[in-house]
């Protein structure tokens, strides 16, 4: 009855800062005349796929990255890490919404680490707040090339598949290494770094099944966005370019994925995403240094 409780309040939580998103969203639209409609169905296109990919653990921010740099969505790369994180919000919401109580996961493990996460992020974006074009793309760069061992080493690995689902959470030191752990990716997160795949690597090598680590890692991004969308908007480092759209797709494809992934080749999604990741490192790489080299001559 006590864990229902609470879960309840978590759920009720989320429904409040979805408004509070919403919220902030409507008030750029209305009173800052930002151009949220634009390239709207393109918009669509890419918050379907990369929510839809989101939704099966495969994280968003790898494809959304090659996608906005391919379109060339977002025009200020210095913008990218908090536009990631402000366009996916609502959608990572609803992901949260649908899972958290899918899996059972110890509050006590629960609570503490998405706080972490949370804190992690207001700290990262003030860390990242006055960093040049070629800083940022070359921390994004780093983070997408992170993200592309990682899942290469989930792929191979499968580390967690054999995993006991009886254990539910971290105690101890172990939870403690969890509490510091969250809060490094709180801060990541906002340099353009996913919190999926490190979180499903991290809870296998700690005896814990994959499987409950998803209402922990949705919880931590649902939470982890909007607090970075909140700091970066009153910094102006979002680009509104298309929001509605991205929102808007998110959301179907995370509705799409949670009712009918059970079907999807998900391998073969992981491998294209990873060749698409790759080249978009070094995309990222060359433009970063390409401005360096302008400035020299």
């Amino acid at each position: 009855m006590y864990e229902k409780m609470i879960l309840l309040i978590i759920q009720l939580l989320l429904v409040a800062v979805m408004l509070m998103m919403l919220t902030l969203v409507i008030r750029a639209y209305i009173v800052g005349k930002k151009p949220i409609f634009q390239r709207f169905g393109l918009g669509m296109i890419i918050g379907f796929f990369t929510d839809f990919g989101d939704t099966l653990g495969i994280g968003s921010f790898a494809t959304t990255t090659a996608a906005f740099r391919a379109t060339h969505y977002v025009n200020d790369d210095r913008k990218l890490p908090g536009t990631l994180n402000a366009m996916h919000a609502i959608p990572v919401i609803v992901e949260a919404l649908f899972f958290i109580t899918a899996v059972k996961v110890e509050l006590m493990t629960l609570i503490p680490m998405t706080t972490a996460a949370v804190i992690g992020a207001y700290i990262g974006t003030h860390v990242t707040r006055k960093w040049h074009a070629p800083t940022v793309q070359r921390v994004m760069a780093g983070a997408l090339l992170i993200a592309v061992i990682i899942m290469i080493v989930r792929m191979i690995t499968t580390p967690g598949a054999d995993n006991t689902m009886a254990v539910h959470g971290l105690h101890g030191w172990w939870l403690v290494l969890g509490v510091v752990f969250n809060l490094g990716i709180g801060i990541l997160m906002t340099m353009g770094l996913g919190n999926y795949a490190p979180e499903l690597i991290f809870f296998s090598l700690m005896g814990v099944n994959p499987a409950v680590a998803f209402p922990v890692m949705m919880l931590d991004a649902a939470l982890i966005m909007p607090t970075t969308a909140w700091n970066v908007i009153k910094m102006d480092r979002v680009s509104w370019r298309g929001f509605a759209g991205v929102a808007i797709g998110g959301v179907l494809g995370v509705i799409v994925a949670a009712k009918f992934f059970t079907s999807m080749d998900v391998e073969l999604l992981k491998k294209l995403i990873i060749g698409v990741s790759l080249w978009t490192v070094y995309g990222l790489l060359r433009d970063s240094f390409k401005i360096n080299w302008k400035k020299v001559h």
